[in-house]
């Protein structure tokens, strides 16, 4: 691929199913240290996991709307919802590669997503599409054998200038604070009746609260169809 140019941009992928400080605070510490230039969020339109239950795409998008509004570099991006079908991160990369040209792309993924990366759509190819940037958290460790150990020892970044001097295809891992705040604990949490303060940004607590999305009896959709591809951070 040819030389670089601009400043990396972040692609933060996920559900966002909702979206909470984990997810913000782990988009911000990589856009800090990495000197990204943004991050776009960009929820899942129709994820592929099979058997998932997912809110509807558009409150999905609403709330990661609500929670990074008024945060400089930070992006709310509908490309997986307005392109309908299931949703694939390698074609949501060729999108951003065919709008940003030699710019470098981050794909950002937990170090689980990670560790999951072989059942992923066409996995071989994100790295042709983009860098990949692991938030490691205390307690997963980087695989050191079979395919993603041999992954890692091929294209491991060790400083993050290595990100801009090309478009993509580097690996790099990048500690994070650990924030143990998971959506599917607190939708539970919500169906209960507790109280999300604090776990997630207020403007998305009264979209929840209006909505009363993940209320025992809301309506959900199952998706079943589709390949396994991108866990959330």
């Amino acid at each position: 691929m040819t030389s670089a140019s601009g400043e990396p941009i972040g692609v933060f992928g996920g559900t966002f199913d909702p979206i909470h400080y984990g997810h913000l605070r782990t988009a911000f510490e990589l856009k800090e240290r990495l000197r990204l230039a943004r991050v776009h969020f960009v929820p899942v339109g129709t994820p592929p996991h099979r058997g998932t239950m997912v809110t509807p795409a558009e409150l999905r998008l609403r709330m990661v709307q609500a929670a990074v509004a008024g945060h400089a570099g930070f992006v709310a991006d509908d490309r997986e919802i307005a392109r309908g079908g299931v949703s694939y991160t390698v074609d949501t990369l060729e999108s951003f590669r065919a709008e940003y040209g030699e710019r470098p792309l981050c794909l950002l993924l937990g170090m689980d997503a990670f560790l999951s990366l072989p059942q992923w759509h066409r996995w071989q190819d994100l790295l042709e599409l983009a860098h990949l940037v692991v938030a490691h958290r205390p307690g997963w460790l980087a695989p050191l054998t079979g395919t993603l150990g041999a992954l890692l020892r091929a294209r491991r970044s060790h400083a993050p200038e290595d990100l801009r001097s090309a478009p993509a295809g580097r690996v790099h891992v990048e500690a994070v604070t650990q924030l143990e705040i998971s959506s599917t604990d607190l939708r539970a949490s919500l169906r209960a009746g507790l109280d999300p303060k604090f776990l997630m940004p207020d403007s998305v607590c009264r979209i929840i609260t209006e909505t009363e999305c993940y209320a025992e009896s809301s309506q959900q959709k199952t998706v079943t169809r589709g390949e396994a591809d991108r866990p959330q951070i």
